[in-house]
């Protein structure tokens, strides 16, 4: 059985796929009582729509596909 942590990762790495086609992508900080804490990194850092990736890509993304995500914050 795989923790929370190691489903998150999964997930994420899906989604960096389409987050490297803009030359972003996203890394795991932490994930507290079911927020996950991530870093945009590279042109996802300065973008000016990170907030909408974050919440309607990277949150919308993992809330699908992994119980116990309640939401993404970015840190």
């Amino acid at each position: 059985m795989q923790n929370l942590k190691d489903e998150v990762e999964i997930a994420l790495e899906r989604i960096r796929t389409g987050l490297r086609v803009d030359g972003g992508d996203v890394q795991l900080v932490d994930i507290d009582e079911g927020i996950v804490k991530v870093k945009l990194q590279g042109s996802c850092a300065g973008c000016p729509f990170s907030q909408m990736t974050l919440k309607n890509f990277i949150e919308k993304e993992l809330k699908k596909n992994v119980a116990g995500v309640k939401g993404v914050v970015s840190v």
